[in-house]
């Protein structure tokens, strides 16, 4: 029995008592979710719910007699040895020894599907992260976006959304013509114009811009700078794709803001927002009325000079996102957007959408990386940041996405690059991916030794051990793992959960032996353990999948 599948044996109790006139609430009073956690001490049973201290309140009775009704119900139901009330009416629940093994079964037979969720299913998410100009590499804030941004679409797949990823080309405006011009100006061997782009990656653009169409430079006036902004557009932005797909992360939609202007959707935007009455005219401006909806002023649309802001942008491209057909459109942004979160809820209500349901922006903090005790500052080749290639050369892709999704995004992180080298128990992403190599190796050992454990009459009653009931419990927690994730955006609770499994196993492997000794006699419990080995194992590749991170056989 699966922590949902109690859960639902719950509820069932529950609705089962209001029914039969024993608990006096409306079955719509009863929550859709009931909550089933893990007890900290084991003799307290396997699970346990609060769900009695929830309801005794709209019953208009105290938790404990609803406890009782509950309890009286649950201990009738196949599976569960015992039902004990505890404290103010907690419920603590024992599982027999054949129900909670069977769970290592379950797990096998579905495989990659297990811990999959359909909290969300039929519903659309767009997330957008990264969006960075197509001006220079990514830098080591872009990199954690990279790896979080990622994870969270991984997360929200595996509880039933249907999820693009997306990234907003930042291809129009003075950034990218400074671009041009600073490329031209590598090219003609002269400084970059003041507010220009530095550093060794600009030169080497220049140089495979003219070695591709020598005759660039024969262009003159604005046409030349012009050009080689085209060309070093493409090669960047080819540049930061590459990159991102050796870091493991896949975009569905890379949208430029030129498309944006060009394809009419800011003029749909500006529409749609004047059918909801939140456009003004003042000053020879348009405005966009969103103190109405928190936001701390309103904001400019169209200067007076006819010139539309960057704001315009932001405003249409939520529209066009909507028009899409997403429901709630997430926006992951850097520590220096604070100020974008409500302007763009107002830009939510504006429309007419429910802020609090169609839009969320997440703000993630700085980064920084130290070896040696130092603090790493310079890239080799962007001279004034840390690029996601060179973290990717220092630590590889593996370790640098389990420590940038391992943390919560609102917080600063420091990354120690000399840790995450380290083969030791002190590296995280060592420590999980050690698990489910050394689980690999234990079950490549059975088949040396002509175990065929899948076909074998397995009595999983026999797992009663506590280092084997404690990792059972463990495997059972992914699905609720995962719905907590995804509702809360925070896959980093997948990766602690993942370091409490690969712990939960290695002690489990310490005081259980799995595989006979030489020459012994091939028993019961080796088979049932190896069920449970197994069960383990794709529990933590399931996991590891949901952060992009791999699940090696050998280490």
């Amino acid at each position: 029995m699966t922590p949902d599948q109690l859960a639902a044996a719950i509820r069932h109790a529950v609705v089962t008592a209001i029914a039969e006139g024993d608990l006096a609430l409306e079955p719509s009073m009863v929550p859709d979710e009931i909550t089933v956690e893990r007890p900290r001490n084991p003799e307290h049973g396997d699970y346990a719910t609060n769900v009695a201290l929830q309801l005794a309140k709209p019953a208009g009775t105290n938790p404990r007699a609803v406890a009782e009704l509950v309890a009286v119900r649950l201990r009738d139901v196949a599976g569960i040895e015992d039902v004990d009330i505890a404290g103010p009416g907690f419920l603590n629940i024992t599982l027999d020894a054949a129900t909670l093994g069977e769970l290592a079964r379950s797990v096998v037979v579905a495989g990659e599907t297990y811990g999959r969720i359909d909290r969300y299913a039929g519903q659309k998410y767009d997330v957008e992260f990264i969006s960075a100009n197509p001006t220079g590499p990514l830098h080591l804030g872009h990199t954690r976006w990279a790896a979080v941004g990622d994870a969270i679409a991984r997360v929200l797949e595996a509880a039933g959304a249907e999820v693009a990823r997306e990234f907003y080309i930042n291809d129009r405006g003075v950034q990218m013509d400074k671009f041009g011009m600073s490329l031209e100006a590598r090219a003609l061997g002269v400084e970059p114009p003041e507010g220009g782009y530095q550093g060794g990656y600009v030169d080497e653009l220049a140089q495979q811009i003219v070695a591709a169409d020598p005759a660039i430079l024969d262009l003159v006036g604005d046409a030349r700078w012009e050009a080689f902004r085209e060309a070093g557009y493409a090669l960047q932005l080819q540049q930061q794709k590459d990159v991102l797909d050796h870091f493991n992360t896949h975009f569905d939609v890379w949208y430029s803001e030129r498309s944006l202007h060009s394809s009419g959707a800011v003029e749909r935007g500006f529409e749609k927002l004047r059918e909801q009455g939140h456009m003004f005219e003042a000053d020879g401006a348009v405005w966009l009325r969103t103190s109405d909806f928190d936001d701390d002023k309103d904001r400019v649309l169209v200067k007076a000079d006819g010139e539309l802001t960057y704001f315009a942008s932001d405003t249409a491209y939520y529209l066009d996102k909507r028009s899409r057909g997403f429901d709630v459109n997430i926006y992951l942004l850097g520590a220096d957007h604070h100020g974008y979160v409500n302007r763009l809820r107002a830009v939510s209500a504006c429309a007419g959408d429910d802020p609090d349901v169609n839009i969320e922006v997440l703000i993630g903090q700085l980064v920084k990386m130290v070896k040696g005790g130092e603090e790493v500052r310079l890239s080799k080749r962007a001279g004034n940041m840390i690029t996601l290639e060179d973290l990717v050369d220092e630590v590889g892709v593996d370790a640098a996405r389990y420590s940038l999704i391992r943390y919560p995004v609102d917080s600063p992180l420091v990354l120690d690059l000399d840790l995450l080298v380290s083969r030791s128990n002190d590296n995280p992403v060592f420590y999980v991916q050690y698990a489910h190599a050394r689980i690999s190796s234990v079950l490549r050992g059975a088949a040396d030794l002509g175990i065929d454990w899948r076909s074998a009459d397995a009595d999983l009653s026999l797992l009663t051990h506590e280092r084997e009931t404690a990792l059972l419990g463990l495997i059972g927690e992914l699905p609720r793992v995962v719905a907590t994730a995804s509702e809360l955006r925070e896959p980093h609770r997948v990766a602690r959960y993942l370091e409490e499994l690969a712990n939960g196993y290695h002690k489990f492997y310490d005081v259980c032996r799995v595989l006979p000794m030489a020459d012994a006699e091939l028993e019961p419990i080796n088979v049932s353990r190896l069920w449970l080995c197994a069960a383990a194992r794709q529990t933590l590749a399931n996991g590891l999948g949901m952060l992009g991170v791999t699940a090696p056989e050998r280490m």
